[in-house]
């Protein structure tokens, strides 16, 4: 009788003891996560844009957007232009518009939806209308709503899960990060703050609040600080301004104020983000399932198998975040390579530059966040319940 209750109290002290650390190492990330939720907080609070910034019209005074149809589309004349003819929306007679060479030959066709600009004062020059752009919220919204199904179909709650993470996230960019970079706070500060933001939706909504959701967001976090000073340190060093498009001209022509500088770091943090979110949740999933399989497997055992999966996960990303970026600016390259230049000089460009510190910078942040979120989840695994057991 003595011995069958002493073998039900060390059973039950057994059971006890693993509980008893989970509730503190649930303390101790609390007392890490919730300071910087508490801050994101706080700085999104200071930052938020009191004032409402003057924006620019589309068009200028005299003149509106239309839209129509295009009707005829005819061969190339002596003066390098097509003679295209619209049907405005509403009208049954075919008017002139004026088509620049390269839209006609790369993809304007018979039925397609456009919008052009009329200019009244234009009206005696025979061709009052200039094409605008094309009207895509159909083909638009036909392609999101096959990748939210998509998404819904093979994902199911988590999948929808996903998608509020995201779309809260878009709403962090355009409600507070514009505003706020457009009222001229600080570009990094408000980046800092709205990818932390990002961070805390994205992870939590998909994945729900846990201790292995909590080590995704620290390795998360240690690799966007990672990706933050090297991206700082490597702008000054390579003396890039990120005043070499368009839009950054477009920028520091109506906010002389604004840090360009300062916007290229930003661009770099929020470019790595994604990406570092994929990995580090990943990373910890891999060795939560390694720990399920084998709970008597030792923690060094576990960071060594882990990095296993990660080690292929580096590889894997890496290439993917250059292919992406070579994609995005590839008419860039195409055009940069018409100079009669050698290989080596091509890639110091400036708008090459930039582009390959950019892929450079996040995948120092991802392949170094890594083996940290590694290292976090082997501690943390033995702990922390497994999937089945949540």
């Amino acid at each position: 009788m003595h011995l069958h209750s002493h073998m039900h109290n060390e059973a039950g002290l057994a059971a006890y003891l693993p509980e008893q650390k989970r509730k503190k190492v649930r303390l101790i990330l609390a007392s890490i996560v919730v300071p910087l939720a508490i801050l994101t907080v706080l700085g999104m609070i200071y930052l938020w844009p009191n004032t409402m910034v003057d924006k620019r019209p589309v068009v200028s005074v005299g003149s509106e957007i239309v839209s129509g149809t295009i009707s005829q589309i005819g061969a190339l004349n002596e003066y390098g232009t097509n003679d295209v003819q619209m049907i405005l929306k509403g009208h049954e007679v075919a008017v002139p518009l004026s088509v620049p060479a390269e839209i006609v030959a790369n993809g304007l066709e018979v039925g397609d939806k456009v919008q052009a600009i009329f200019s009244a004062s234009a009206v005696g020059s025979g061709v009052p209308y200039l094409f605008y752009d094309f009207e895509r919220q159909i083909p638009l919204t036909l392609l999101g709503c096959i990748y939210f199904l998509a998404v819904l179909l093979v994902a199911g709650r988590k999948g929808l899960a996903a998608m509020i993470g995201l779309f809260t996230s878009l709403a962090v960019v355009a409600f507070f990060m514009l505003p706020a970079l457009l009222a001229g706070s600080s570009p990094f500060l408000v980046v800092i703050v709205g990818a932390m933001a990002m961070m805390f939706s994205s992870i939590y909504f998909a994945h729900g609040v846990s201790i292995r959701t909590t080590t995704a967001i620290l390795g998360t976090f240690a690799g966007l600080v990672i990706t933050g000073l090297t991206a700082w340190f490597t702008i000054g060093q390579a003396n890039l301004t990120g005043t070499l498009n368009e839009a950054s001209v477009v920028l520091f022509a109506q906010f002389p104020q604004l840090s360009l500088q300062q916007i290229l770091l930003a661009g770099m943090l929020l470019a790595g983000l994604g990406a570092l979110n994929d990995v580090t949740i990943t990373q910890v999933s891999t060795v939560w399932e390694l720990h399920a399989a084998n709970r008597q497997v030792s923690r060094s055992k576990l960071i060594k198998q882990g990095m296993i999966v990660g080690r292929d996960h580096i590889a894997s990303t890496v290439y993917t975040l250059a292919f992406a970026y070579i994609g995005t600016a590839l008419p860039l390259l195409l055009a940069a390579s018409l100079l009669d230049r050698g290989f080596i000089d091509l890639l110091l460009v400036g708008e090459i530059a930039e582009e390959i510190v950019r892929t450079l910078v996040a995948s120092i942040g991802l392949v170094l966040a890594i083996p940290l979120t590694t290292v976090i989840a082997a501690v943390l695994a033995p702990v922390s319940p497994a999937r089945n057991e949540e």
